[in-house]
């Protein structure tokens, strides 16, 4: 193997109606950087995404009306290459020539999937390119092979800003069953020498191909969970916290919400009792309506049975004072008439017993008025309260709808949305306790097929020997760097990780995990280079410097070093065939002259290039 890398010249986006957006790199070291929001990340996302990484691109606002990207490459031998791809994913086509406009003729497709029996995928082509065409790496514990990926790749040379702080080894993506492979890559990039003629181990006993079996079952179900957390945000540490977060919330939440639940009870039984006030209110008034319309009526009645007995009384005095003719009631003459006699006739009789009636009558019709008088009067006081009844009742009824009900129904979600969230923290916790547990009886039971080596085959050929020289290289770059207390730095062939001073690399700050992330996959580089091994020839950087302004802890605040210059002073003496691309938010040092390799993205309409995308 030799080294033979490639650069990015350019990358592109396009879309219909949509004015290009062009960024162009060099040889050696290029920085972007600028203001949040303005897609400097999408710059990382999109470099590896036409390296081969899966889609679609995020859909972002700024990248609306554009469905297409074109990737510019030079490559060592002097060939040149442009590649297309939709950003919703798919395959790719392969044009000659750097182009920053789509070609009007059809390029050469190119798969996006490896596949060693079909050398028309983008993974054959660049590793063609590199030298690395036909190799395999190890997988298993079993020393069981799989072709070479450029993807095996990508991750040791484009690293993220989420990736660049992880607390694991820079050999992990987080999946416990590709360590083994991940090793392999970096183990064929020191050494030159990949595992093409590693034997499958054969002629196992009836009790081993049992412990086979059920390893090759462990691994399905591990890289089932491996998928399933690879979607999780966050790791089982965070996870954790959080969950301990969510459960205080939860709690606080719980208080507030049956607070306002009290509250919308006393409130909602007070506006019941009002409604229930207000309609035996509006009953009563209604019923006193009808009596008095009824007793109107009665009074008419009684008005009218007076006034005829008044008639009757009048009529019998006209009879006192008329001579006594022929009685008009029994037709007997005056000569007969009988003074003791009592006649049905008797104008007396019937004059006094009209009187009684009258009297009977007036009493009635006084208590009547009585009656009317006092249910006027209620009915009065009635109008009177019904409109304070019904405003306390419109007010009751505004608070509930304006502010209690909307308040409990926002408590609630609020309380829900903690709860789903809980349950999927613990969710994924259980994920985790799963993963552990599945690897764990698979690494014993590797235990038990390897005699207690677990993975040491796959160690054998990644020896303190071996990765000595890069751990060196790696300590002059912090050196030059002006990391701080740097001691001693080697390579833990167990842990696959760097030991800095005698401090696990992944026990530093967030911040101090990203410069010495940088600084493994610079140094990769660096060495493969110097030491003509293969190599993509090209490294990019997510946000390094992320602790020169935003320290973890005191530790980790090199604010007051000039770490920030001494990294890219270095980065300025790259070689001409290899290629930096760093994207940072901050400032480059005002002491480093960075000259033309400073891509800037203002944030503002009116200042410089807005950002990626144009505004």
């Amino acid at each position: 193997m030799t080294y033979s890398g490639f650069q990015i010249r350019h990358l592109s986006f396009h879309g219909n109606d949509r004015k290009p957006a062009i960024v162009s790199f060099q040889s050696g070291l290029n920085v972007v950087y600028g203001a949040s929001d303005t897609g400097k990340s999408y710059i990382v996302e999109a470099i590896d995404f036409m390296l081969g990484g899966k889609g679609p691109l995020p859909d972002i606002p700024e990248a609306k009306g554009y469905d297409r990207v074109l990737l510019a490459i030079a490559f060592d031998d002097r060939s040149e290459t442009t590649l297309l791809r939709s950003m919703a994913g798919g395959q790719f086509q392969a044009f000659e020539g750097l182009h920053t406009s789509i070609p009007d003729t059809a390029g050469s497709p190119l798969g996006e999937i490896h596949n060693e029996r079909d050398e028309s995928n983008l993974s054959s082509f660049l590793l063609s390119k590199i030298g690395l065409a036909g190799k395999r790496i190890r997988k298993n514990a079993r020393d069981d092979t799989q072709a070479l990926s450029f993807r095996n790749l990508a991750r040791l040379a484009i690293v993220n800003e989420e990736e660049i702080i992880q607390k694991r080894s820079p050999l992990s993506d987080g999946n416990y069953t590709a360590n083994t492979a991940n090793t392999s890559v970096f183990t064929m990039l020191l050494t030159g020498v990949d595992d093409t003629a590693l034997l499958s181990r054969q002629g196992t006993s009836s009790e081993e191909q049992k412990r086979l079996a059920q390893i090759d079952l462990l691994d399905q179900l591990i890289a089932e969970a491996q998928k399933r957390i690879t979607s999780i945000s966050g790791s089982r540490d965070e996870l954790s916290d959080q969950e301990d977060r969510l459960a205080k919330a939860m709690d606080n939440r719980a208080e507030q919400l049956a607070f306002t639940e009290e509250k919308f009870k006393k409130i909602s039984t007070k506006r019941r009792t009002f409604i229930q006030r207000l309609e035996t209110t509006n009953e009563r008034y209604t019923e006193i309506a009808t009596l008095l319309e009824r007793f109107n009526l009665l009074r008419q009645h009684y008005g009218s049975d007076y006034e005829r007995l008044v008639g009757i009384r009048e009529a019998g005095s006209f009879f006192s004072v008329l001579e006594q003719e022929v009685c008009p009631t029994c037709g007997a003459s005056p000569d007969h008439h009988d003074s003791t006699a009592v006649c049905h006739g008797d104008v007396a009789v019937t004059v006094l017993a009209a009187e009684a009636e009258m009297q009977k009558i007036e009493a009635r019709q006084s208590e009547l008025i009585t009656t009317m008088t006092a249910l006027k009067t209620e009915a009065q006081s009635i109008e009177k309260s019904l409109p304070n009844m019904k405003n306390s009742l419109r007010e009751l009824s505004i608070e509930i709808e304006t502010i209690v009900s909307p308040d409990l129904r926002k408590q609630r979600a609020t309380y829900k949305e903690l709860a789903d969230k809980g349950a999927n923290v613990r969710q994924a916790l259980g994920l985790f306790s799963n993963l552990s547990d599945l690897t764990s009886r698979k690494a014993a039971l590797e235990r038990q097929n390897d005699g207690g080596s677990n993975d040491a085959a796959s160690s054998t050929r990644l020896t303190s020997t071996v990765v000595a020289p890069f751990s060196e290289l790696v300590e002059s770059v912090l050196r030059q760097w002006g990391f701080p207390g740097v001691d001693r730095v080697h390579f833990d062939t167990n842990a696959k990780d760097l030991i800095i001073s005698g401090k696990p690399r992944t026990s530093y700050g967030k911040g101090l995990r990203a410069i010495t992330q940088s600084a493994f996959t610079i140094s990769l580089l660096q060495y493969c280079a110097d030491n003509d091994l293969a190599h993509p020839g090209i490294v990019v950087l997510d946000s390094p410097l992320l602790s020169y302004r935003e320290p973890d802890s005191a530790d980790d605040d090199l604010s007051e070093t000039n770490l920030n210059g001494n990294f890219y002073r270095y980065l300025l003496g790259l070689g001409s065939n290899r290629q930096a691309i760093i994207v940072e938010n901050m400032d480059p040092p005002s002491d480093v002259e960075l000259g033309d390799r400073v891509i800037h993205f203002s944030g503002m309409i009116d200042e410089g290039r807005f950002g990626l995308f144009p505004h």
